[in-house]
């Protein structure tokens, strides 16, 4: 903790305390550099979550913007049905040589949720291909997979989804494996596996519902009974994949593969919209026919859009750098030294960490939900110190930038204790 606070005095001079009015004020952004972003006053901000976890390698990249710049100059958009073009081809061959060897084809789309509604029409619409009836989906409960209706159907039941829950399709809401609980999961599994079209789940992290982590052992072992049963595995990679976890994908931690894969967030390195279903040779035949009945009826306008594809693949060119996959690492060994730092802590509790993301809970005698109020004190005074955390609720987290140093994470880390440090009555609490 000595090491953290002497750097939090060397980077002192570089952000004093920022000016702030109320914590719901809205803050105008000008523009973004590296780790930083900069307001109309003048004030920067380390984005200690890459702007809720797309901005892989810091705001503004010169070399993603120089290759979209180009891109713009050359094509900026194009219908792609009839047609196609070089950004969409070469990125879909680049991203399928780093999945798993069963995942053969791309189909494009506009976000994270738009890739699991594609996700989960390939699914359904494969067992009808096939003329069987499997309707039903799997997920596990606290999923969060977006906010379209389909998403929302497969994630779980909340406040978020209250007002249309009797406009969602059923779905079977399962516990995350454990080796305790894993035999009475399959068993739960075991009594509707005909009727399935498939299990749909985060790998190893559930982000939204409070960075919940699992065993990419016990999840292994759960996906090669679904395998077994003949049911789809739709893994959605929205927020785990492109080095978050550690390695390339969450897939790159599991021992069996998935049927579909779902891509959106550091796609591009945040820097434009765009979300990717990947599938297996298998279901793609399905939908190979000359019965046009058979086609996959799913489209946007911006389906691959040139820019957005050139942007992905400059932003996977960084992503492969060894100087990138150094910083992965040193990221992840920092998390898990201040992880141990954050154990001796009074106010904290529930610390857990996979690769690049940390997690902890901040202490409160009531609710650790999402709606806890803890979590704009937490954010507001963050904020003041110069640092932008989004915590759920009472869960506080790091999601940061692959282009941080060390120096930068751990004024992250000083800042924090001191905000840990501060009583309760010391919070600027937000205005009601």
């Amino acid at each position: 903790m000595r090491n953290i606070l002497k750097e939090r005095d060397k980077a002192v001079n570089w952000h004093p305390y920022t000016q702030m009015k109320t914590a719901d004020d809205i803050i105008p952004i000008v523009r973004g550099e590296g780790v930083f972003l900069y307001d109309h006053e003048g004030n920067k901000y380390i984005d200690a979550v890459s702007s809720w976890w797309v901005t892989l390698h810091g705001h503004a990249h010169p070399y993603i913007a120089q290759r979209v710049f180009e891109q713009l100059n050359t094509l900026e958009q194009v219908i792609f049905a009839g047609f196609t073009h070089e950004p969409a081809i070469q990125l879909s061959e680049n991203l399928l040589k780093l999945l798993p060897d069963n995942q053969n084809k791309v189909f494009y789309s506009d976000n994270g949720s738009s890739a699991v509604e594609v996700a989960l029409k390939m699914c359904v619409q494969y067992s009808y291909n096939l003329g069987k009836a499997k309707t039903k989906v799997i997920a596990f409960k606290e999923a969060y997979h977006g906010d379209t209706f389909g998403a929302m159907s497969v994630s779980g039941r909340s406040a978020w989804t209250m007002p249309f829950k009797e406009m969602l399709f059923e779905v079977i809401f399962i516990d995350t494996p454990t080796s305790e609980n894993i035999e009475q999961i399959k068993q739960q599994i075991l009594i509707i596996s005909d009727e399935v079209a498939c299990f749909i789940y985060e790998p190893l992290v559930q982000g939204a519902a409070g960075m919940l982590m699992h065993d990419s052992e016990d999840l292994s072992k759960l996906m090669k009974f679904c395998r077994e049963q003949g049911i789809l595995m739709i893994q959605d990679e929205v927020f785990t994949g492109f080095g978050r976890t550690g390695k390339l994908f969450a897939a790159d931690h599991l021992s069996e593969s998935p049927d579909i894969m779902c891509f959106s967030k550091g796609l591009t390195g945040g820097t434009m919209p765009m979300g990717i279903t990947s599938c297996t040779q298998e279901i793609y035949n399905a939908f190979l026919s000359e019965d046009r009945l058979k086609t996959l009826f799913h489209g946007h306008s911006f389906t691959a859009n040139p820019l957005a594809c050139t942007a992905a693949l400059a932003s996977m060119e960084i992503l492969l750098e060894e100087s990138t996959q150094l910083n992965i690492q040193r990221i992840g060994e920092q998390q898990q030294q201040f992880a141990e730092i954050l154990k001796e802590h009074p106010k904290v509790e529930n610390i857990r960490q996979t690769g690049t993301i940390l997690a902890w809970e901040y202490k409160t005698n009531g609710e650790s939900s999402y709606f806890n109020e803890i979590g704009k004190v937490l954010y507001r005074e963050c904020l003041r110190r110069g640092i932008l955390i989004r915590p759920l609720g009472s869960v506080m987290y790091l999601v940061p930038p692959y282009c941080i140093t060390s120096e930068e994470l751990n004024f992250v880390y000083a800042m924090i204790l001191e905000v840990l440090n501060l009583k309760i009555g010391e919070l600027v609490h937000p205005k009601t």
